[in-house]
């Protein structure tokens, strides 16, 4: 038996990097990934274009528009005199924000009166134009907090009343880094496309070049012809991990906290479930681009409803209930908390049990359809 599952595996290997293609899929295609996602996958929002439009233009205004400009959220790219300016600027999405400071501003702030400004932001991504809000409301209280003590200083009151002292910590990503999050991610995502599609091409490109009925009569079994198929991309899968591993650290400084053997071992458990249905969907695949079209479809809602873009505590009750189906939800949080948290298998058994449960019924169901594939 082994030595028979032995001949296929080297077989396989044989196959594989006898094609120059098929080894810049496997090894290059992966590194090239991770390094777009690396910088794409960014939501910390710095330096966002700014245009100032001040109709007011007094020392009150002044000083408050400098502390937009040298903060280090806004950068001004256009000083702008007529709304029509205004208007055009954001249609042509050349700015993210306007900040107008009315006339009257500074009268009405030396006078003790209510003084108004304005915050126009381009709306169309919600959540940068919250988190842009956010870093103007702080601005601007910053500045008021500035006025109220000036004003109490000049008439010789206590310049600090009783406040909260609120002293926050984050106790994973000290330095929220939207890219330690992301990148682990990452890392699971490639690996559940790489190995669905390596494994989907499989046993359908036997079909294409004719050879599968040269297996049929073989005296092979079916479980040695699947170990015998599968296998090597079980191994090609694992070194993937290790290379992107490998570059998101030394590239990017992702902190890996956790056992790397840790990570291996819940990689190479999760691997189950993907090369389970990638051997599904070669069994009821006639063709190579067939399979691909499969893999793609099996794929998008899976990434979509696995919460690595998108918090499934956002999503409505019924597509939660959906995702407790997903394997690639569990690996999320297991690779998530050996690089971010540090944590163990203590912490990770559940999400481990949950993979190795679904892996057995996936691979069984696969090889199961396989084998009535055969016959």
């Amino acid at each position: 038996m082994f030595e028979r599952i032995n001949a296929i595996l080297i077989k396989e290997f044989k196959q594989i990097f006898r094609d120059p293609r098929m080894k810049t899929v496997i090894f290059i295609t992966p590194l090239i990934q991770i390094i777009l996602f690396g910088y794409a996958a960014n939501k910390d929002i710095n330096y966002v274009p700014m245009a100032i439009y001040d109709r007011d233009n007094t020392n009150e205004s002044r000083e408050i528009l400098r502390r937009f400009t040298y903060s280090k959220y806004f950068i001004p790219k256009h000083y702008i005199y007529t709304e029509e300016e205004m208007n055009w600027l954001l249609n042509k999405a050349q700015v993210t924000v306007v900040v107008h400071v009315d006339r009257g501003f500074g009268r009405n702030l030396v006078s003790g009166k209510n003084a108004t400004m304005q915050l126009v932001y381009d709306g169309t991504d919600s959540n940068t134009a919250m988190i842009v809000m956010g870093y103007a409301n702080a601005i601007i209280s910053d500045y008021q907090n500035h006025v109220l003590k000036e004003r109490a200083d000049a008439m010789g009151l206590p310049s600090r009343a009783p406040k909260v002292d609120l002293r926050d910590r984050a106790w994973f990503n000290g330095n929220l880094v939207s890219r330690n999050y992301y990148l682990p991610g990452v890392i699971a995502v490639i690996v559940t496309m790489m190995s669905l599609l390596l494994s989907a091409m499989a046993i359908v490109k036997e079909k294409e070049i004719g050879t599968m009925e040269q297996l049929i009569v073989s005296p092979l079994a079916p479980i040695e012809l699947i170990v015998g198929k599968l296998a090597p991309f079980a191994v090609i899968a694992l070194i993937q991990v290790i290379l992107i591993t490998i570059l998101g650290v030394g590239w990017f400084n992702i902190p890996l906290r956790g056992n790397p053997l840790l990570l291996m071992f819940s990689a190479f458990i999760y691997l189950f479930t993907t090369l389970g249905v990638g051997l599904f969907i070669s069994t009821i695949s006639s063709t190579q681009q067939e399979a691909m079209m499969s893999v793609f479809l099996f794929y998008m809602p899976t990434m979509l409803l696995s919460g690595f873009a998108y918090p499934i505590a956002n999503m409505p009750p019924v597509i939660q209930w959906l995702t407790f189906f997903n394997p690639l939800r569990y690996f999320l949080v297991i690779i998530r908390g050996i690089f971010l948290k540090g944590v163990g298998i203590d912490i990770l058994w559940v999400q481990m049990a949950i993979l190795v449960v679904m892996g057995f019924v996936v691979i069984t169901l696969s090889a199961l359809k396989f084998r009535k594939s055969l016959g």
